[in-house]
C-alpha cells in the first residue's frame, strides 16, 4: 500500500464508528476532538462512551451493524469484535473507511500522532510495525515538547502584527524568515520559550519603531 498523507478537516462531518470497546472509544475521542459529528453503533459501549453520550457529544445506536448505516457518512471506523462484520462494513463503505484490526481492508490508516498545540507530527510505517511507530512517536515527543505549542501560538500573533506593522516588503520578509529560523528553534530547545520570545519581540520592536 502506498498511502497519501493528509490532514482532513472533519468539522461537522458525519462520522460513524461501529463498535463500542476501548479501542473504539479512543477513535471516538479523536474524532470528537477533530469536530466530527459522531455516531456509535454497538449493542454495548464502554463507560467512557456512555459518559460522552450522556454529555450529548455523540449519538449512540444500541444495536449491531445493519446495511444502510453508512449512508451519508463522511468517515467510518470499523471496530467490532467480528472480522466478518468488519470486512462487510469495509466492502459497503463508499467513503473514508478504517478497519482497526485489519487496516489493509480499509482505505486509510490512522498514524501515530504527536501534538503540541498547533503542531501535529504524524508517523507511519505503513503498517509494517506499529511498535516502531510508537517508539518513534515517543522519541519525537522528547524533541518537541510543550514549549513548541506555546511558541507556535506566540508566532501566530507576532506574524499577524508583522504583516500589518512592517510596511517595508524586504524587512517584512526577512522578519518572517527569522521567525522560522533554525537559530530560534535551537534557542527554544536550549533556553526555553521566554528567551526566544524576548529575542523576537526585540527584533519586531526595532522594525516597527
Amino acid at each position: 500500500m502506498k498511502y497519501y498523507p493528509a490532514f482532513i478537516d472533519l468539522r461537522n462531518k458525519p462520522a460513524v464508528v461501529i463498535g463500542g470497546g476501548s479501542v473504539a472509544e479512543r477513535k471516538v475521542r479523536s474524532l470528537i476532538e477533530s469536530g466530527a459529528d459522531v455516531r456509535v453503533i454497538s449493542p454495548d459501549i464502554t463507560k467512557g462512551l456512555t459518559k460522552l453520550r450522556d454529555m450529548g457529544v455523540l449519538k449512540h445506536t444500541k444495536r449491531t451493524y445493519r446495511k444502510g448505516d453508512l449512508k451519508r457518512a463522511f468517515i467510518v471506523i470499523a471496530g467490532t469484535s467480528s472480522p466478518r462484520v468488519n470486512k462487510k462494513i469495509a466492502e459497503e463503505a463508499e467513503c473514508l473507511i478504517n478497519v482497526i484490526n485489519v487496516p489493509s481492508e480499509g482505505n486509510f490508516i490512522v498514524p501515530s500522532l504527536v501534538r503540541q498545540g498547533a503542531l501535529s507530527i504524524a508517523i507511519s510505517t505503513k503498517g509494517a510495525s506499529p511498535a516502531i511507530s510508537k517508539a518513534i512517536r515517543k522519541e519525537i515527543q522528547g524533541l518537541y515538547g510543550k514549549e513548541y505549542g506555546r511558541y507556535l501560538k506566540f508566532v501566530e500573533t507576532v506574524r499577524q502584527k508583522a504583516l500589518t506593522d512592517i510596511t517595508d516588503t524586504g524587512k517584512r520578509k526577512k522578519f518572517l524568515n527569522f521567525l522560522a529560523s533554525e537559530k530560534n528553534l535551537s534557542l527554544l530547545r536550549e533556553k526555553g520559550f521566554d528567551e526566544v520570545a524576548g529575542e523576537i519581540s526585540n527584533y519586531l520592536a526595532k522594525e516597527t519603531d
